[in-house]
This record gives C-alpha cells, structure tokens and sequence, in this order.
C-alpha cells in the first residue's frame, strides 16, 4: 500500500471538535468558585496597556487560578480545565502519572478515576503507585498493596475489574494484577509476568492483551545459581543472652565471617551450662533471606541440639526445610529446628519456607549438647542482587565471594539514617560546582535478561524536598559484544516517600575477570541552588534466563477461563509476539474496527516498530513501518496517532514523519502533522482549546524531549510540547491569532462524563499567550487583547522555577509606555528590553512604535539601527510636543556624540533629534523618571547619575530648548519617581539627599527654586520606587519602596501625615508601578481609598494565602488579585498601566476635584454679588416708591414746549427746605 498526505486523515481530525462538545459544555463535576468582578470604570481612559515581563496572562476569574510555574523536578498533576481555559491542579503528585482509567460499575455507578505511575504521594497522601481519584470531592483513596511503577490501567465496566500492569510487586504476582469491585486486588490466574507491562487493551471477543517487555508467565523467574547473595553481618549491631563467662569464647561476635568451623578461643561462642539463651544481629538495612547457614561447635562435647529462628520487626518464627545429614532425606522445622552433633558435618542449610522482609533476626537455642551451646558460625543468603551506596551494608569482604557487591564514591557524602526507609544512606548537599557521584558493582552471578532499578529514599524523613533535584544515571550493562546493553537517564529524587526507578530491562552479563556491570549515579550539573543528592543501592532482578521463552511481548487473557492455557501457539496474537524478533518491546496498544495495532521496538511480522494483527494472524503496516521506535500511540475513530524517535517510513516514502505521524487504518496510508518536530515523543494528549470563533475544539499535543516543530515552512520553537491544531492544519504556537497560552508537558488524560477531561501532567498556563505588552479593553466586560507588534519571547532558560528579581538593570521585556496623540498622531510607544518584528520584518530593539494613525492597518516599527546599544534599557517614556524624551540604561552613539541615559526622537520625522542632549555622566547611570512641567518647555530627568554634560546635576536635571539646568542646589542621590503638584512644584521620590539630610521624599518648587524635605517622610521606611497620586493636585499620594528590612511597603501621604497598609504583601514582593482607578460601583468608604475608587498595584506580588500576582486592586481595606501572568516558566511581572487619557479624580467618593471646587466658589462668589446688587436695586426702588415716586410717562410729548410756562422760582425755589415736596410739572 502506498503512502501519500492523506487528505482524509486530515479531513477526520477536523471534524473532532463536534464529537468532543458534548464533554466541554456539560455540567461539570468539578466546580470552581468565581471571584467577584472588579467593577472597574476606564471608560473615560480611552485606551489603556499594561506593559511587564510576561509570556502569557490571564485576568484573575477563579479561585483555582495561580502563576504557578510547571513542574521541572519529576512530580506532575492531575489537571483539569476552568471555564476561562486556563488549568486548574486538583491533585499533585512527588513523581510521574503515567495512566488513568475511569472505573464505571456494571450498574453504571462511578466509582472514581484509577491513576497509576510511579509516584509515592498523591495529593498529600501516601501511596504507592495507584490510587483512586474522585472527581466530584478531589478525594484520594490510596490502593495499598502494590510495591512498584504502574504503567497501563484498563478499567472494564463489564466484569467490574480494573487490571493493572507496570514493573511491581502485589499479592503473589508480579507486573500485572487486577482490582475487582472495590474488593480489592486479586491475583490474575498466571500470576503476572517476568517482565514489565507497558500497555493493556480488550479486544471484541471480551479477552485482554497484555503487551510489554516479558517472555513468560509468573511471578519470579527462579535463578539457575540461587541463595548467592551474601548478607553482611560483620557490620551489624550483634549481641547475646546468657554468653558463657569463659575468656575468648564469651563474645557472640566470634562466628561473623567464620566459615572455617573450627573451635577455639576468638572463633568459637558458648552459652552458659545448661542453659537456653539467644544471639541476635541487628542490621541498617533490610533484607529477604533465602538461606541460613549454621556451623555447630564442638568444642569440649558441647553443641547445639535445637533452635528457632524470629524475625523482625514482624516477631515472628521462621519456617525452614533442610536436609536431614542423618538420612539424607528433605524435612522441614519451625520452632525445633536440629543442629546435627557429627563432627563430619560441616555446617548446615535451612532454606526459607517463605521470604519475609526483616532488618533483624533472633537465634533462640532451646537445648544443646554436652554440657552447654554454642556455634562457630552463622551466615545469612539471599536472591536479591543488591549493590548499596555505604559499602559496609554490601556483601562483606570476609566472604568466599571474589566479585561481591560493592560501591565507591567521590565528594561530600555523609551517612544519614534509615529512619523509614529500607536502609541507611548517602546525602551530599552540593552548592555551586560541587560534584558527587556513587558507582554500584552488584554481584551478578548469572546472565540473562533483568530489569535494573535506582532506589530513592523519600525526602519527608529527612525534611529535604525542598532541596532534592535530579540525579544523573550512566551505567553499563554488558560487554562490547552486546551493544546497546547501556544507559544514560536522569532521576528525579523529589519523592515524597521511598521509590525506585526502572532504569533499564534488557541483557545483563554476569560478573567475570574481564568485564563488571556498572552504575554510576552522580549529581546533575546546573541546577539551581543548594542541591541534596542522595544514594541508598540498586537493584538487578531477573526476568528472564537464557534458556528460552514462550512468549515475547504479548499475551492474550480469556476473564472466563480459571486457568491459563500455556500452549501459547493456540493464540494469534500470542504467536504473532513470538513471531517477533527476541527481545521486543511492545509500548502501546489499540484496537481499531476488530485489530490489534501494537507499536513498539519490534522487528518482524513484516513491518519495523509497528504491525497490525487481525483475526487470521499479523500483517505489516504500509510503506514497512517506521525506521525507529514507536513509544505511544493516540487513538481517535480510524485514526492513529504515533509518536517515538522515528523519521519516515522504513522505505522513505513519506516526508514529514519526524518522531510523530498519522496511521489513517481505513486507508491504510500515513501522514504527517506539519513537518513534525525535531526529538523523541513520549506522549500524545488531547485537549481542547478554543482557537477561533469562542468555539472550544480537539487539538492534539505532542510531548517529549523536543525543542522545535515545524510546519508551513517555519520553524517553531517550543520547549518539550508542541500543539497541532487539525481545524488549521498548523501547529498552535504558528498561528496569527489570539490564543492562550500552555507550556510543560501531558502524559495522559480521560473523557469524563457530566465534566471537562481529566488530564495528568505540569502545565503553566493563562488565558492568553503574549508577551511583554497586552491591551485591556475599556468598554464592556474587562478582557485582554493583543498589541499589534510581534514580540519576541524571553531567550532565558524555562527550566528555572525561581522567581526573576527585578530591578532597573538586567530587566526583560516593557518598562514603559504611552500614546501620542499630538498632531492628530495616534502612536503606542513601548520602550524596555525586548526585541520585536516590525511590520516590514525588520528586528526592533528596546523602543517599539505602533502606529494607527489613519484607517489602514495599523503597522509596527522602532529603533533597529546600530545607533543605541542593543543591550540598553528604556525605562522612562514622555513627549514634549513632537519630541519622545526616552531614558533608561542607555548607551551608543548618534551623530557621532556618545548618549548615555536619555534619547531623544522626533516622532513627525521618525529619526532621532540632532544634535542629542549632552550625555549624562557617572558610574551607572539610569534615568528612571521623565516629566514635563505644565505649561512649560521644561523636561524633568530623574535617574541614577551626577552630571548632564559638563554641568554637575546630581539625581535630577532639567532640559530646555536644548539646555541642562540644575534644579536647585540641595538634591543628591537617585530619583525614582517623579510627579506634579500644580504646575510649580513636582514631587520626588528615591533614595535622596537634601541640605545633607537623607530622605525618600522631597518637593521642589520651580519658582522659588527651593527644594524641602517633605515634612513626616522619616516615617517611609526605604527609598520610594513607585508613587502616584490620590487625588487630582497630588497633595495626597501613594508610596511604595523596599524597607530596610527586605519587604516591600505601601503607603499613603493624606496631606499630614503617612498612612501604612500594613504587612499585606509576603515576601518576596517587588512593587513596580501604582495606579489610582475609577470604579463602576462603590466598595464601603474608608480612610485610605474613596468609595469610588480603588488602588491598582502592578509588580511581582506575594499576596499571603493566595501566591504570586501581577497586578492587585486594594480598596483601603483588602488585597485583591486582578492580572497573573507568566515568564519564562515562572511568576511575571507587571511594569506599569498607561492610558491615553488621563486619570479622572471627579468621581472620588462624591468628593469633587479641586478645580470643579474653585469654578463652583467662583460661581457662587459671582452669584452673592448678583443678588447683593439685586437686593439693592429692589430697595432702592421700593424707598422711591414710598417717597412718591412714580414711573414716567411712556408717550411722547414735545417738552420744550412748556419750559417757558414754569417760572423758575416754582421749580427751584424749594430745594433746601425741610419736608420739601416734589415739584409738580
């Protein structure tokens, strides 16, 4: 069958969303608890930005959400969806969750999720291995019993039984079992494998297929060379009851490491006469005997006649069989087991009934020959291939062993306590390049297949988790004659409890002159921080001899059958394994429309890693199969997903294949996901996702040890997790759409019903994928949007999980930002360190544009010459007219004169302003703060310097019209922060001196240029940092800094006196920017914050009893958190928020701004004056009135016609006189 690209492959992957609705919008078992909405009012802000350090941020919806980062030391989780997309922990595990299964009664009942992996702990709770989950409560349920990693789980709702396969120990079987109802485990009728079971399907006709890395059935392979592991006693704590007195003979440490038999003085040890006594050894270790060998004394007639053996810590007496030297005939004793009296017996064996852990045991002697016991020697033998890290709990150098176990070490190791693990161990607490390591030589006697383990003590008894980290593991297995016989891997020691690790399963030579099995165990370079790494031993159980097998990776179970057919050729798939080369390791399974597709390390049948097996035997895959590995397998309807270390088909026929293809089995053709990516797969995972349209659909992740996916000739880069989204036929991370954003890793997940999939991995996720700069809308419901400029993600590593410091030199991503709108202008303007793609593909660094000016599209641009230095700063932003003032940490070169701290660029000619102000000077300069004085020409630089050109001007300059000016004469130290008070005097904060005094706070007026301390500033306790005003003439305002004692504080400045929040900040906190903000409904009023208002706080926030934020809103009384973001796969940070308008105060608590005040006074002035001038106009009236007057005549009549008929005595010759009338006309 040829290959091809398979349209119909792609065809069916986009129809998965519509199959897996129903899962997301159903009512959902698990619940999440919405947090209030934070009312906030920007409508009157016009746009507003958040600029910080992040990759990916989310508003703060539920309580569920955190920044926390994804795990990097081993542990996962189990995960589930919130209804905003981003994930929620419901439960964490101390190490890998490998598979789940969703146990569902015959009856319909949900009994729970069954989890399996490797993990000691889960959810806070001790357990090994596997666990029930209860969606509904969060409920662990430990499954005790189980010793071991568990690998596959098949949960199967008709006969109520969950079988189980992994490389463990339970019950009398090994490497699969079965959990029934909720009576608990059960023993499957063939007991297990002797191998490891990596995989677990049923097929139509009900039978289960195990498939994994065995070659028989049962719980042990019996080694050909038993009981050779020598027991160490000569390091025990030995001790004696009732020892005999006799000199040389009294003391019971006399027969360790005496195989000789001969009595004597130092070699022998003797009870008391006649009478009963007992020898005990305690070790630092535990152990499971097989053998015990005792030589019997006869010095001077005396002997041993009966004993009884008591192990501990379980107290209990031992069962043996021997044989009887007398008559040579097998027997069996428990609590009078014989010790033969002839001198022709050397010693005597008693071979365990059945093995019992102990780290101690008692020899009790009842009665005796002659006139009293004793023994001349004792030594103790076992099966299990042990190689401890403390040398003396290896197999003791007085034994005949000549390759016994044994282990050197290098660095500072010291000997901690078994406390509640198997034995004592090496710790080593490593700091900087310090370097330990452990190599084991076991004693292996035999050759054969074997699954070697690393074993870890937990880090709860020695109170170490926190300091735990990964182990390097290099070993080596088998001669050069066998390649591949090796490992190099990595350990995570982070488990809570004791665990071991599966590192390798294949050919182990056994020990010769020539040639040794190895592992080193070794600490791992460049990890952060003090390291404690442990070592306790490691440990070769066989699976298999070399004598043959009858089976080969797998088998098929009949649940109806009480006993197991052992002729395995009657099988199709039994005999399709053992048609396979030796050796085949089957990974995963899956039954698609009646076959059985098993992937793996497989040769044979026809195809390489990958066949199929139909009801009439196995047939070969198309094009041969794969060229390498398969390690997993997705299925979804006809479709398989695959994913391993492969890259194309055996024959080459199909490009695109790397390390992850589509098997479509009802074409019988493969193809690619985009040009697939570039290292090995481990696991595929379905999640869902909404991409376009708010419509959540299936999207496929692919995890492993990956840096890169490719697709639509692009190269993305992703760390270990790669999305392809089959509606967009492109990887999620290529898309030129607003998504969200997940890092880390899956490993498995479970359709639910009534619920969204339960996932199991570490991811670090929010609602949206963005970096460094995100748009947060001011109409309707808050939401986040995207800037329209391409900014490049962070290059730091992702593997750190500690927290980025920050601070004014070294910082990633935006700092600063504004809009101009000057001259019908409509720019963003983002400066920090960043580098970003301009629209026209060029690299921007530092100091971008976006321009939306007019009704195209909006285009993106910036500094991308060689003028200021890539690796400076921006960190203060503000315009003067056309003029963009830019300051920071700044270096380079423009118009051949050097810059240091300030850029200045004309934003009409998009070109930098000639000539540049003179560089400003000294040892690290910085400008942290610009601000343009109203009204005025005059610019404001605050920073970390002590001149501008050849002037001295300490901490805070001012340019004019293209000259530095000194403000003052009395200010000295580092400005933060800057803000007006009016248009004459500007507020500053910082680290600072003024008239020889220190201070955080200090007022200069520009008119009288006189700088003064502001009067209670003593009571901030650190430089300020951040300030912002409290109201519209900044005569109240809010302070934030670091105090002296290393925590953060916020403060507000009523206009007397300075008021703390308290300690409502955890450490470490670093609070970067202050915001005063409207509210669209009024919190209760208080003394600190305005009903109607509200304090946004932006930064690196601890918030107690909740973690780390990007952004909180205080209102006076609680700390709430608003933004959480993401960087780098730890905490984000949020710089600042600027808006296109200014903050308006008028709504502050009903309290009116102080300008709306002065217009008010004015009018109300201007109004008494009215009704004053009013009042008197009326009563000078009304006295007229009262005085006779009456008005006027309105008609018109000729006046000058009567003057001559009034003799002038009659209308003048009254004026002087008292109580005078008018004259009448």
């Amino acid at each position: 069958m040829r290959a091809s690209s398979s349209f119909s492959a792609k065809a069916a992957l986009r129809s998965w969303p519509i199959t897996f609705l129903f899962l997301y919008f159903s009512t959902s078992v698990l619940s999440f608890t919405p947090v209030p909405t934070p009312n906030l009012d920007l409508s009157h802000l016009g746009r507003v930005t958040l600029t910080g350090d992040f990759d990916a941020i989310s508003l703060y919806k539920y309580e569920e959400q955190n920044e926390n980062p994804f795990s990097t030391n081993g542990s996962q989780s189990l995960l589930t969806q919130m209804p905003n997309g981003a994930f929620a922990t419901l439960a964490s595990a101390d190490a890998d969750i490998m598979t789940m299964c969703s146990f569902i009664r015959k009856d319909g009942s949900m009994m729970g999720v069954v989890v399996g992996g490797n993990f000691t702990s889960l959810g806070g709770t001790e357990v090994q291995g596997v666990a029930m989950f209860d969606p509904s409560t969060s409920k662990i349920t430990p499954l005790p019993g189980l010793s071991g990693q568990v690998s596959a789980l098949f949960c199967d709702q008709d006969t109520d039984t969950v079988y189980v396969g992994g490389d463990f120990k339970g019950a009398n079987s090994t490497n699969a079992i079965a959990w029934v109802g909720m009576a608990g485990w059960a023993n499957l009728p063939f007991a297990g494998f002797n191998g490891p079971v990596n995989s677990i399907a049923k097929l139509s006709n009900g039978n289960v297929i195990f498939g994994g890395s065995f070659t028989d059935l049962g719980n042990t392979t019996t080694p050909t060379k038993r009981d050779q592991q020598v027991i160490n006693l000569s390091t025990a704590n030995i001790s004696a009851v009732s020892s005999s007195s006799t000199d040389g003979f009294s003391d019971p440490s006399n027969i360790v490491c005496q195989s000789s038999g001969q009595d004597g003085p130092g070699t022998t040890w003797l009870l008391a006469d006649a009478a009963p006594g007992s020898w005990k050894a305690e070790m630092s270790f535990g152990y499971q005997p097989t053998k015990l060998r005792l030589w019997n004394t006869h010095q001077d007639g005396r002997g041993t006649k009966t004993f009884r053996f008591t192990a501990f810590p379980i107290n209990g007496i031992m069962n043996f069989t021997y044989t009887d030297p007398a008559t040579n005939q097998n027997a069996t004793c428990d609590a009078r087991c014989p010790l033969s009296n002839d001198p022709k017996v050397k010693f005597q064996d008693f071979h365990f009934y059945n093995q019992v852990g102990m780290n101690s045991f008692q020899i009790d002697i009842s009665d005796w020959w002659g006139a009293g016991a004793g023994l001349d020697g004792v030594e103790l033998f076992q099966d299990d291939i042990y190689a401890y890290a403390i040398p003396g709990l290896n197999e003791p150098a007085c034994s005949v062993q000549s390759l016994g176990s044994n282990a050197t070490s290098t660095g500072p190791w010291s000997v901690s306590p078994s406390a509640n693990s198997d034995s004592e161990y090496l710790s080593a607490n490593l700091t900087g390049s310090q370097f330990a390591s452990v190599t084991f030589q076991p004693d292996v006697k035999q050759s054969g297949n074997y699954s070697v383990s690393v074993y870890t003590p937990g880090c709860q008894q020695d109170n170490s988790c926190g300091a735990r980290g990964i182990a390097n593991v290099t070993a080596t297995f088998a001669s050069p004659t066998h390649p591949g016989a090796s490992v190099s891997t990595q350990v995570y020691q982070t488990n809570d409890f004791d665990k071991y690790d599966v590192i390798y399963t294949g050919y182990v030579d056994a020990n010769s002159d020539s040639f040794r099995p190895t592992i080193t165990l070794s600490s791992l370079l460049n990890q952060q921080g003090s390291i404690t790494l442990v070592a306790q031993r490691v440990g070769f159980g066989l699976k298999a001899s070399l004598g043959g097998s009858g089976l080969n990776g797998l088998f098929e179970f009949n649940p109806n059958q009480a006993t197991v057919d052992t002729n395995f050729s009657a099988s199709v798939y039994d005999s399709a394994g053992t048609s396979l080369n030796p050796g085949a390791v089957v990974n995963s399974l899956a039954v698609v429309n009646g076959n059985l597709y098993a992937v793996g390390n497989l040769s044979g049948n026809g195809s390489l890693n990958a066949f199929s097996i139909a009801s009439n035997g196995p047939a070969p895959l198309p094009n041969g199969g794969l060229n390498e590995e398969v390690a997993t397998m997705f299925q979804y309807g006809n479709l398989l997903i695959m994913g391993g270390n492969f890259t194309d088909t055996v024959n080459s026929s199909t490009p695109g294949l790397n390390n992850v293809a589509i098997l479509d089995t009802s074409s019988n053709t493969w193809s690619a996901l985009g040009n697939g990516v570039n290292g090995a797969v481990n696991a595929i995972v379905p999640l869902m996702l909404n991409i376009t349209a708010g419509i959540p659909e299936t999207c496929i992740t692919i995890n492993g040890d990956f840096t890169q996916a490719s697709g639509n000739g692009k190269n993305i880069s992703v760390e270990g997790l790669a999305v392809w989204v089959p509606s967009q036929s492109d990887w999620l991370q290529n898309l030129d759409a607003q998504t969200m954003s997940i890092k880390g890793q899956l490993s498995t997940s479970i359709n639910l019903t009534n619920s969204s999939p339960l996932l199991a991995g570490t991811l670090a996720s929010q609602g949206m994928a963005a970096d460094d700069a995100i748009d947060l809308s001011t109409s309707g419901p808050l939401s986040l949007n995207a800037l329209d400029i391409k900014i490049q993600p962070d290059p730091a590593s992702s593997s750190s999980i500690k927290r980025r410091t920050i601070s004014t030199q070294g910082i990633n991503g935006v700092t600063a930002g504004l809009f101009d709108t000057n001259g019908g202008r409509n720019i963003t303007v983002l400066g920090g360190h960043f580098t970003a793609s301009a629209t026209n593909g060029s690299t921007v660094n530092n100091l971008a544009f976006v321009n939306n000016t007019g009704t195209g599209a909006p285009s993106s641009g910036g500094l991308t010459g060689p003028e200021v230095d890539s690796n400076s700063t921006f960190l203060a932003l503000a315009t003067q007219s056309d003029t963009l003032y830019a300051g920071g940490s700044i270096t380079g070169v423009i118009a051949r004169s050097p810059i240091a701290g300030l850029v200045l660029y004309d934003l009409v000619g998009n070109q930098f302003v000639s000539p540049q102000p003179p560089a400003l000077g000294g040892s690290q300069v910085s400008v942290n703060a610009i601000s343009a004085r109203p009204t005025t020409s005059d610019v404001y630089v605050g920073g970390s310097f002590e001149s501008a050109g050849s002037l001295s001007c300490p901490g805070l300059c001012v340019y004019t019209n293209g000259q530095w000016s000194r403000p003052g004469s009395g200010l000295t130290g580092s400005v933060s922060a800057l803000t007006w008070q009016g248009n004459d005097q500007i507020l500053v904060g910082g680290n600072l001196t003024v008239g020889g005094n220190a201070t955080t706070l200090s007022t200069y007026n520009a008119k009288s240029l006189a700088w003064s301390m502001v009067a209670g500033s003593s009571q901030v306790p650190g430089p300020v940092t951040a300030l912002t005003s409290a109201n519209s003439d900044a005569s109240e305002y809010w302070v934030s800094g670091i105090a002296s004692n290393g925590s953060s504080y916020l403060m507000k400045y009523d206009g007397s006196n300075f008021q703390s929040v308290g300690a409502i900040f955890g450490t470490p906190t670093t609070i970067r920017g202050l915001q005063m903000l409207q509210l669209s409904q009024s919190h209760s009023d208080n003394n600190l914050v305005n009903a109607g208002m509200t304090l946004l706080v932006t930064g690196a926030l601890n918030i107690p009893n909740f973690g780390n934020a990007s952004a909180a809103l205080f209102n006076g009384t609680s700390l709430t958190p608003f933004i959480l973001s993401n960087a780098n796969n730890g905490p984000g940070s949020l710089a600042m928020l600027f808006s296109e308008k200014q903050i308006s105060f008028s709504l502050e608590g009903g309290h009116l701004a102080l300008g709306l005040i002065v217009l008010i006074a004015l009018a109300c002035a201007l109004g008494a004056i009215f009704l004053l001038v009013l009042a008197g106009i009326v009563a000078e009236r009304y006295r007229r009135r009262q005085e006779g007057y009456r008005p006027a005549p309105t008609q018109y009549f000729d006046k000058t016609s009567n003057m001559s008929r009034i003799p002038p005595d009659q209308l003048f010759g009254s004026l002087g006189r008292s109580g005078a009338k008018p004259p009448r006309l």
